[in-house]
């Protein structure tokens, strides 16, 4: 292994075991004894599964919290970003290694991720319950959007490259640092980094471990900073975490042969996005009407 790539991978697992330790002292030091519901745990499973596979995470789990009615809207956010820090890492730890991309570009996107998460953090653990309600709201549709495009083939043609030059890392680095911290509030960076890659130029395949390294190292970054504003469900994070590992080992012998059935389950995917949005959106609203009553 390249010199410059172990040391990517020993940040990324540094980093990673800086979030879990941190969780595991803020839950001694809170007395956290929340445990985790089978539905959190089954939520958990599927969205890693399918997470695994292509189809992303944030959104799914934002849109079956909010079917279910919890955690708190307010609470979401962080809920999702510190459930998802173990299994994301997990996925991280594979695709890093068996794709060979720029590891200047890999590098300089996984730091940028890391300080948009930094920001997005801090900004979302300061933000009212409606703010969160109508940005979460906005987030889903927009993913939902995503996803159609994927499913209707107009995302950009493939190109060819394993790294960038001149302008395009530049676009490349400063629009992965916004994808980190729009993912404090929900949209997923799959569908958006697989665009912008693709536009500028780059092979489908090498969005995968620059999507999978962003995330491994800008979840448990922004981790850090919800687990600093105690903005969280610790029992529903402990759901995503287990049901998270199991869902994600279940798939990776399966990324190959379902390829060919991705486009019925992300339309699928779409319709739950879509009433979860709606639903967010009305949640704000009523919150205002209450507000002035």
């Amino acid at each position: 292994m390249p010199t410059a790539q172990l040391l990517l991978y020993a940040g990324l697992v540094v980093v990673n075991v800086a979030a879990i330790v941190a969780w595991i002292l803020a839950a001694r030091r809170r007395r956290l004894r929340e445990r985790p519901s089978t539905a959190d745990v089954a939520i958990g499973f599927v969205t890693s599964f399918l997470d695994t596979l292509g189809i992303g995470s944030y959104a799914q789990i934002t849109a079956l919290f909010k079917l279910r009615g919890r955690p708190a809207d307010e609470l979401i956010p962080g809920t999702l970003n510190v459930g998802s820090t173990v299994p994301a890492f997990l996925g991280t730890l594979v695709f890093v290694i068996a794709v060979t991309v720029d590891p200047v570009l890999l590098t300089c996107m996984l730091a940028s991720a890391a300080g948009g998460a930094w920001l997005g953090a801090g900004v979302v653990s300061r933000m009212s319950r409606r703010g969160i309600q109508i940005f979460m709201g906005a987030a889903l549709l927009i993913a939902a959007c995503f996803f159609a495009l994927a499913n209707l083939g107009i995302l950009p043609p493939a190109g060819a490259a394993m790294g960038l030059a001149g302008w395009r890392f530049g676009v490349a680095v400063a629009a992965n640092f916004v994808l980190g911290a729009l993912m404090c509030v929900g949209i997923g960076n799959y569908a958006p980094s697989m665009v912008l890659l693709g536009l500028l130029g780059m092979h489908p395949i090498a969005a995968y471990p620059i999507m999978m390294g962003s995330d491994g190292v800008l979840i448990p970054i922004a981790t850090l900073g919800f687990l600093r504003s105690r903005r969280f469900a610790h029992g529903s994070a402990l759901g995503l975490t287990v049901g998270g590992v199991v869902g994600t080992l279940c798939a990776f012998p399966l990324v190959n042969g379902i390829a060919s059935h991705l486009a019925m389950m992300r339309w699928l995917v779409i319709i739950v996005i879509i009433y979860a949005a709606v639903s967010m959106l009305r949640s704000a609203r009523m919150t205002v009407t209450s507000s002035r009553a």
